[in-house]
């Protein structure tokens, strides 16, 4: 069997002169589709052709392309109404060429603007100098020490001595009167220890203790009212201690609210000087603005004069302009353009497709027939034992993997050593395993090229 070709590429400068023939053919046939005549109330429009030829510098063909011109063409009226247009138009044209003689004399005057109001001068507006706050005053923070305050007060709470100076003066009497009784009842006849002098003498003595008793009373009493007359005394002093200081804080209070007055009358007057050099301030800035508004007014009019001449020429000249016919837009039949150079393509590589096919159905046939040659690797092997050599090569007998021990055995080399010394005669199958070509390793006894 032969071996096939690979198929032969297309040539691009054939394949782009093919190209460039249907592109311009495509081309035409749009442009004679998309060029739509239309007629409208207003007129018509029309395509003519002239054809004219093009050379391809690249294949050097020539082509003859049609070159289409537009021609529109109004109605009747319309046409009536653009040359009324145009006479009028000539007319303004003519009276504006007229009246340009005028602007000689006025552009050549420079304008005269010595009348207009001077310009405000806005370096006699200064800025304001303002008068700064003062800080607040110095407040009194404190009002002094208005004298201690009695917190206590001597008293002497020892009657005795009350008690004492009582008696000093009840004992002279009771023993008087002790004297005088036992006088009477001895004049009485009543002896001592009688039970008339016991009774008499018992009666004298609880008159002596109810005096001695009362004594103790009023002394209890007395110093009850001297420590009164030493609590009203501590108190009055505290009072006169506390209205001392509410004297000094009020002086304070008043001290501090009379600064803080005369320090707010400053304040005031310190705002209502700076808010006046404010509005002096504005009204100068007002006066330079207002000079600046009568003196740019006064130019715009004197501008004014001098363009109105040139305006009105000018829209002389302008005059009306006639409307072009309204025409539909159309859209014609459009042909796509056909890739031919894709084409081309498209076809060698479905030849190249075919051709790699068939290489490859070649390549397994081969693949197939080399699944015939034996297994000679040795991981395809057990039981191998070494029998001899031949032409220089060990033979071994074993058994392939997965058969039983006792079956027969078969003889050959490992491929693992004669790929060694002769690699040509070793190749790998499908499953990854290598095969020894016999009729290869053994023909006339040497290597083959």
């Amino acid at each position: 069997m032969g071996k096939s070709k690979a198929p032969t590429p297309p040539d691009p400068k054939a394949t782009a002169a093919a190209q460039t023939a249907t592109n311009i053919g495509t081309a035409v046939a749009n442009g004679y589709m998309g060029n739509v005549n239309q007629v409208t109330p207003d007129g018509s429009l029309t395509y003519s052709y002239a054809m004219q030829k093009w050379t391809d510098p690249l294949s050097g063909n020539v082509y003859e392309l049609p070159v289409a011109t537009a021609t529109q063409k109004l109605s009747e009226v319309q046409q009536k109404i653009k040359n009324q247009n145009d006479a009028a138009n000539l007319n303004l044209a003519t009276l504006a060429t007229s009246q340009s003689s005028r602007l000689n004399d006025l552009l050549g005057k420079p304008m005269d603007i010595s009348k207009a109001p001077a310009a405000g001068d806005p370096t006699k507006l200064t800025l304001p100098q303002y008068q700064q706050f003062t800080s607040g005053p110095a407040l009194q923070t404190s009002v002094g020490n208005a004298g201690n305050i009695t917190r206590s007060y001597e008293t002497d709470f020892d009657t005795s001595k009350y008690e004492n100076a009582l008696m000093a003066r009840l004992n002279p009497q009771l023993q008087r009167d002790r004297a005088a009784l036992e006088t009477r009842l001895a004049n009485q006849g009543l002896q001592p220890g009688s039970e008339a002098y016991n009774r008499a003498i018992d009666e004298a003595n609880r008159t002596s203790n109810d005096a001695r008793i009362a004594a103790v009373l009023n002394a209890g009493q007395e110093q009850t009212r001297l420590a009164n007359l030493a609590n009203q005394k501590a108190s009055f002093e505290n009072a006169a201690q506390a209205q001392a200081y509410g004297q000094a804080l009020q002086n304070a209070d008043f001290g501090n609210n009379a600064r803080q007055q005369m320090h707010q009358n400053s304040q005031s007057a310190t705002a209502a000087n700076n808010a006046l050099k404010d509005q002096n301030f504005n009204a100068e800035q007002a006066r330079i603005n207002a000079q600046n508004t009568a003196r740019s007014n006064f130019l715009n009019e004197q501008y004014a004069q001098r363009n109105q001449p040139i305006n009105e020429i000018s829209a002389l000249l302008s005059g009306a302009q006639v409307s072009n016919p309204n025409f539909v837009p159309t859209q014609g039949q459009s042909i796509q353009p056909v890739d031919y150079a894709g084409l081309v393509q498209q076809n060698y590589q479905n030849q190249m497709a075919a051709y790699n096919a068939r290489q490859q159905a070649g390549e397994g046939l081969f693949n197939s027939l080399l699944g015939l040659l034996p297994k000679s690797d040795r991981r395809a092997k057990k039981n191998i034992e070494k029998v001899g050599r031949l032409k220089g090569h060990n033979l071994y007998e074993f058994h392939y993997k997965g058969e039983p021990a006792d079956g027969p055995k078969h003889i050959g080399v490992m491929a693992q050593e004669v790929e060694k010394t002769r690699p040509d005669a070793v190749s790998r199958g499908p499953d990854g395993m290598r095969r020894v070509d016999y009729g290869r390793l053994f023909a006339a006894g040497k290597r083959l090229k």
